[in-house]
């Protein structure tokens, strides 16, 4: 066997090799390919495409942080503030059937740093909680919370239950695929190819985009109560798909 014309051979057929598996994202190593051995487009045997996709659903769960602050002259004065009202909080959520529990705890000193040397004027101690409810019931449930000596309201975030969610998931998975297709399709009908069978699959991480709230404060009267105007959450999928050439 000749070595001199063996080696320029295998460097062809490996040319060739990656530019099937590259598709249409690898069209220039394609063409590269195609020129060293005077190949055309139907000596490629698959094609490559991404797909994308996004749904929108209104919202089926609202996630809640309040929180408790409270200053004193001395640290434990500060905390058993604290600790007083978030008792109280604590108990009127969870008598309303809330699920409640603490995400963020601090007692931190307070300093004047307006002359040159920083004095402590107190201590000042926080005491955050979440709880999750329906959207409907947010604006309730943050006044119940504020009624019941929360000082704070941290966040309000609507969002997807799990099982909304991987409803979604399914959906926007579907959708990605088909585009995908669609982008074959119409790579394939460019050369007078058609797409055939699915050589290979890979799917993507999933997207999901909580709406933050928008408040609402009604304050005409004493009795007013707090409103939200949630907007959609959206679930978006993407994959990367590898078809046979016909």
């Amino acid at each position: 066997m000749n070595r001199t014309t063996a080696l320029p051979a295998l460097l062809v057929a490996a040319m060739l090799v990656l530019a099937g598996c590259a598709g249409t994202t690898g069209s220039s190593a394609t063409n590269a390919a195609a020129a060293a051995t005077g190949a055309n487009a139907t000596d490629v045997n698959s094609i490559t495409a991404d797909g994308t996709a996004t749904v929108s659903a209104s919202p089926d769960r609202a996630e809640i942080t309040v929180a408790v602050e409270s200053t004193a002259d001395n640290a434990s004065a500060a905390r058993s503030q604290v600790a007083a009202d978030v008792e109280r909080l604590r108990e009127a959520l969870t008598d309303a059937g809330y699920e409640v529990r603490t995400v963020d705890f601090r007692l931190s000193p307070e300093y004047d740093h307006r002359s040159d040397e920083r004095e402590l004027v107190g201590y000042r101690a926080y005491h955050a909680l979440a709880f999750e409810t329906t959207p409907d019931d947010a604006g309730s449930a943050v006044d119940l919370a504020v009624d019941n000596g929360a000082t704070a309201v941290q966040d309000v975030r609507f969002t997807l239950s799990d099982e909304r969610r991987a409803e979604l998931r399914e959906e926007a998975l579907a959708a990605a695929v088909g585009d995908a297709r669609a982008t074959a399709e119409t790579a394939a009908g460019a050369a007078d190819r058609s797409v055939g069978t699915e050589l290979s699959m890979r799917v993507g991480s999933a997207g999901v985009s909580p709406y933050d709230s928008r408040v609402v404060y009604e304050t005409a009267d004493a009795g007013a109560s707090t409103s939200f105007d949630p907007g959609p959450v959206t679930v978006s999928a993407s994959v990367t798909v590898t078809y046979e050439l016909e």
